[in-house]
């Protein structure tokens, strides 16, 4: 039992978490898909735009799915692994990758573009999408809503109820209409998370670090024990995401 923990651990922990890419936990955990198909929604909307920017790219995996790309495309990315993923999936495209540390403000004219896009972005600054969006330009992301895999966080930093009422999609709705964009589509999902193994909690926590900063295998050796354990007991582990879908237009 122990030499299957250890096994565990070095797995999780060897994986490369580089880029935006999910597959390394296929077999080891699933999450429940939303069910308004981002990728394709996107596509379709860059298929019609003049010019585009995709905002925290990340490994440009998620933008590369698109067919077509307008005239001018750009993505930004900081985190520079991420960077050169993206730059060697998007450049071959047409699609610019700028390297932006994701505070504003974005190194982009006023009204450079008519479709601003992201997918689970990190930090949202409303005053900067308007900014960039040309009059009736749109803004079309999906977000990561309130208290998303909280079970799971929860376990390693213990309760987190001032951090459960972050991103609530009414709030974001408010400060996007504050900013001057008019929300035309708002849609939730709360989704089911199965997590099979502790070397997919591992690859999370390493992949995913804002969900338990400081994250190390050897400072919450416990706690993955714990975890080990009651999978071995009980089966999967259940946690639950949250998304929503917005779309805004500048006014």
């Amino acid at each position: 039992m122990d030499d299957d923990f250890e096994a565990l651990l070095a797995a999780g922990a060897a994986a490369d978490v580089s880029g935006w890419d999910f597959g390394w936990l296929d077999g080891r955990a699933t999450e429940e898909r939303p069910p308004w198909g981002y990728a394709r929604q996107l596509a379709g909307r860059l298929a019609r735009a003049s010019a585009s920017l995709d905002l925290q790219t990340g490994g440009g995996e998620v933008l590369a799915e698109a067919a077509r790309f307008p005239p001018t495309a750009v993505a930004t990315e900081s985190w520079p692994p991420n960077v050169a993923r993206a730059t060697e999936l998007l450049h071959p495209r047409g699609v610019v990758v700028v390297a932006d540390a994701d505070e504003p403000p974005l190194p982009f004219a006023d009204q450079a573009f008519d479709l601003v896009t992201s997918r689970h972005p990190a930090t949202i600054w409303w005053d900067e999408i308007a900014r960039v969006l040309r009059p009736e330009g749109t803004y079309f992301a999906q977000h990561v809503g309130p208290a998303s895999a909280f079970a799971l966080i929860e376990i390693f930093l213990g309760p987190q109820p001032g951090a459960r009422r972050t991103r609530d999609p009414g709030d974001e709705a408010a400060a996007a209409t504050a900013a001057g964009l008019e929300i035309v589509d708002l849609r939730t999902a709360r989704l089911r998370i199965e997590i099979h193994d502790v070397a997919a909690v591992v690859y999370l926590l390493r992949k995913v670090i804002w969900w338990v900063p400081g994250f190390t295998v050897e400072r919450h050796r416990d706690r993955l024990r714990a975890l080990h354990d009651r999978i071995q007991a009980d089966g999967p582990f259940v946690a639950h995401s949250t998304r929503h879908l917005i779309e805004a237009r500048r006014r």
